[in-house]
Order: C-alpha cells, then structure tokens, then sequence
C-alpha cells in the first residue's frame, strides 16, 4: 500500500475514533442540589414549590409573616419545650456549648441560661418586643456568660476559644459557633431575613457580607452562612423544634429546616 493511501487510512481511522468517543462518553454536568420533600408541600409551602430567586423569597414571606406572636416574658416556658434536652426532660440544650442544664436555672447570674437573640437586637433594633424581639425562630437559651461574649457580633470564622463553648470561636467583630451548631445559626439568620422584609412595623432585615454592621438592620457573613448551612444539615433537634413552634407557638414555620435547598435557590 502505497504511503498516500496509509495517510488517508490514518486520517479516516482517527475520524471514526472521534465520532465513536463522542457517542460512548456522556455530557459531565454539575448536580445539582438535592430537594426535599416534606408533607407540607402541597399545603403550607404550596405558593413556592418550583420558585427561585426573588420570587421564592417573596412567596415564603407571604406565607411565613401570619404567625402568633407571643411575649418576651412567655418566652422562658417556650424554649422550656422548643429546647428541651431529648435525654433528660428537666434540662434544655444550650446553643453555642451543647450543655445540658436545668430549665430551672434561667435567668442572669452565672451559670444560669438566658434568652439569646441570635438576630442580634441592635441589627435593627427591635429590642424585645413582640415580633422580631419575641420570634421563637431565632431565640434559644444560651450560657449567660457565653451570650455576653457572643454580644452583637456577625457570624464568621476564627478567633479565639470562647471559654465555656468548646469548638466555638471569637474575634473583636464575629463570632463562630461549634460546628454542631453552625447549620442551626445559618438557618435562623436567613428565616429572619425572609419573615422580616420591612412591611409591618420593624426594619428590613437583610444578610450581608460584612462583619461590621453594629445597629443597621443587617447581619453578616453571608457567604460563610451559606457555607455553614451546607456543612451542617438540620438535625432531629432542628426539626423537632421547628414542628413544635409551628404547632404549639406561632403557627408559623422556617421553611430552610423544611427545605435547605432554599438557601442557596435564594442567595
């Protein structure tokens, strides 16, 4: 065979190759997130099943807002329920440590649990009042102490070890939670931003990227609540939680516990 005819050969075996390599070998394309599927789909979150962006922030605010509001005061009996420990009925779970301790041991002193604001009230001081002040979605017990250090700050990574929260950390501006709570804290920060979008008679809340927002109705840092979200999907406890305050309290849900998805088909 003469070498014209061993070129053409060539040619045409690497053109049938290529043809064949593209027929055998699939299209790699990026997964996308997993949804969920609760009983609540085709009721409660039915207007938002199938949105994204802004028209699902918009349709779980719509169906979100109505909730019962309760007390700040009537707020120590709810986290005595929403938070009690699974283990031992007399004791509740504190956030940031995962302590156990006596639901009788609430109130100021040392060793006692308060009631922490994890949208911290100066990000759009609402104070204690009735609604964002009393919203059981973002209000757990925590360690007095803890709680102080924790103060106000933006949620971030780094720092040093908060004494009494083993795993959690904390700088001049932000505050990192234990990693069993990471997910938790996301969640609450971004139901807060959706029920609250300025349209009653408190500020719009809003996440940011920033660890500096002192008392503008925002908080930070978004990029790593999403992260944190991702990282730590919601536990029994979450899920527990989320079912007793929308059957017992306020009759109202957060939906990124239901569908965790949501956070990132939002943000």
């Amino acid at each position: 065979m003469s070498v014209a005819h061993i070129g053409r050969w060539k040619v045409l075996a690497t053109a049938i190759a290529t043809v064949l390599l593209g027929l055998t070998l699939p299209t790699v394309a990026a997964s996308p997130a997993s949804a969920t599927t609760t009983a609540y789909d085709s009721t409660y979150y039915k207007n938002a099943i199938g949105k994204t962006g802004t028209s699902l922030k918009s349709s779980l605010h719509t169906i979100i807002s109505p909730q019962t509001k309760i007390s700040y005061d009537a707020v120590w009996n709810a986290l005595k329920v929403t938070d009690q420990d699974p283990a031992n009925s007399g004791n509740v779970i504190l956030l940031y440590s995962g302590t156990s301790r006596s639901k009788s041991l609430n109130g100021g002193d040392v060793g006692d649990w308060n009631r922490e604001h994890v949208w911290a009230q100066s990000h759009g001081n609402f104070g204690t009042s009735a609604g964002p002040g009393t919203d059981l979605h973002h209000l757990r017990p925590a360690d007095v102490q803890v709680n102080s250090i924790r103060g106000n700050k933006d949620f971030d990574n780094g720092g040093s070890a908060v004494s009494g929260a083993a795993g959690s950390y904390t700088d001049t501006n932000s505050f990192e939670p234990r990693n069993a709570d990471k997910g938790d804290v996301a969640r609450m920060i971004l139901y807060m931003a959706v029920r609250y979008e300025g349209d009653d008679a408190w500020a719009d809340l809003e996440p940011n990227d920033s660890v500096s927002n002192g008392s503008v109705p925002y908080h930070g840092r978004l990029s790593v609540l999403k992260q944190w979200s991702a990282q730590d999907p919601p536990s029994a406890f979450e899920e527990r939680r989320n079912q007793v305050i929308f059957d017992t309290y306020q009759k109202n849900r957060n939906p990124f516990i239901d569908h965790p998805e949501w956070v990132e088909a939002i943000w």
